[in-house]
This record gives C-alpha cells, structure tokens and sequence, in this order.
C-alpha cells in the first residue's frame, strides 16, 4: 500500500457515524484496535442504555457516593475535573454542580454535595478519539484521520502526501462557505455550535450554561483545537457558552487555536469542511 492510500472503517458509535482514515501498512489490526477502543468509551460514558454512568447517576442522584470501578469512566472523571478548572467552570457536563463533586483517587469513589447527574455529551466523542489515537499509535500508525461525526476531529502526524493536515470550517447555514482555514499536526479539533443542521439533529440537548443554568440562544460557532481531543470539545463549549468578555479572554490565551465566531461574523471563502491535499 502506498502511503497515500488509505484503509478505511466506518461505523456508528458515539451517538455519530465514526470514520478512522489510516495510511500506510498494517492497517487491519490498527483499525480493529481503533474501533475497539472507540467501543469501550462508549459502553463506559453511555446514558443511553444501562453503564457505569448510569450507575454513578443513580447513586449522585440520590446524594450518595459511589465507587466507580470502571477505569474508563474514572480517568474521564479525572479529566473533566482538570478542564472544569482550566475552563472556569464554563465546561461542566454536571450542569454546573460539578463544584459540589469530590474525586478520591486512591479510593475511586466519587461524592458530591448536592443531587446531580452526569452527561458527557461532545467530551465523551474527544475522549473516544484520544483512547483511539492510543491505540492507533500503539499499532505503529503514523499518519491518520480521525472523525465522530463532523464537528470531533483528530488527525495522526502528517498528512500522507507531506505537510500539516489543511482544514476548512464551513458556516453552519450558508452552503460553500467557510468561517476560518486551519492547519494540524498531531491535534484535535472540535466544532460547537448553536445553529445549523448538527444544532437541530433530534434529541440533541440544549446548550446549558453552567454558571447560571440559562439556555445559549445567541446564534454562534466554537472552534477549538487542542492537543487531546478531551481538551478541545471542553474549550469549544467554554467558548461557546461564555459571555463575551471571558469568551475574549479564552480566546486571548491562544489565539490561533480558539474561535469563537457570531451567526453574521463575515465569510472568508467558498470552501467545504475537508481536508485537502
């Protein structure tokens, strides 16, 4: 297999359609490994069915606390506290109790303060593809692509053909048009929004903000890129539900890796969302 070809797996996981693109050999056995660690975020993070998520949400529910025997699903833990801090609470799939939570890592138990319960929503498609990235790398892969759905991205080295991997983020509701061109390199990308056709999908959850448990009604697109794909879908909603001083201040603190663009921000181009070579 020439390094520009790709091997391929596409599957629904996540709530979305998962595509993982990888180049070069050895491919099969990567993609299975992929697709495997993609599987087991799932089966830890899902409120869809029962999980040990639904478990901990019955016991945070009633005020208890719980340990959480599923590595999964703790390691997230670990991680959404470490963003809650690093977002100012902006990033909060506890609907802003998460404050009220206590993490014991020797333990692995969870308590917390007050009822609540956990969605992890856009965060559980980011850690999905980071465990995925793992064990891709693990699998010897230098160069991949990675998607759940159109708005969680990771990418893998290089683009196959050399260079960065160019990205084009298109305008949620005018067609052929594009809000910022973007360029990565062992990254994560992450797309919210308050419109378009990802905003209106059925069953989709309001954006919530979590320092006043208002809804985000303001029309207005996120992106992030970040190292870990955790990282990024935390600060594209940091971004996304912040008023818009801190939003600026979020921003500030990266600028060439963090967008926050209102419905009639100008239109930079005609250009679809993909990569090109």
């Amino acid at each position: 297999m020439r390094a520009s070809e790709a091997s391929v797996a596409r599957f629904a996981a996540m709530g979305t359609r998962v595509e993982l693109h990888l180049f070069g050999g050895g491919a099969a056995d990567a993609l299975s490994a992929a697709q495997a660690a993609i599987a087991a975020v799932e089966n830890a993070l899902t409120i869809h069915r029962p999980s040990p998520t639904t478990a901990l949400n019955r016991a945070l529910a009633t005020g208890d606390s719980a340990a959480v025997d599923e590595p999964l699903l703790f390691d997230a833990l670990l991680q959404v506290d470490a963003l809650w801090q690093q977002s100012g609470g902006l990033f909060d799939p506890s609907l802003g109790a998460w404050s009220s939570i206590a993490l014991d890592r020797a333990a692995g138990r969870v308590s917390a303060t007050q009822p609540l319960t956990l969605d992890f929503g856009g965060f559980g498609k980011g850690f999905a593809l980071d465990r995925a990235v793992a064990a891709l790398r693990l699998a010897g892969v230098t160069h991949a692509l990675l998607s759940a759905g159109e708005s969680s991205i990771a990418v893998i080295g290089q683009h196959p053909l050399g260079g960065a991997w160019p990205f084009a983020i298109p305008h949620p509701e005018k067609a052929d048009a594009w809000l910022v061109e973007l360029e990565m390199h062992d990254a994560s990308l992450s797309i919210s929004s308050t419109i378009g056709a990802g905003a209106a999908k059925p069953g989709r959850a309001a954006m919530v903000r979590p320092v006043d448990g208002t809804i985000v009604t303001e029309p207005a697109t996120a992106v992030a890129l970040a190292a870990t794909g955790a990282e990024a879908e935390a600060m594209s909603t940091a971004l996304l539900v912040a008023n818009p001083s801190v939003a600026d201040r979020l921003r500030a603190a990266d600028p060439d890796r963090r967008f926050r663009f209102p419905h009639a921000a100008p239109v930079r181009a005609e250009r679809p969302l993909e990569p090109t070579a």
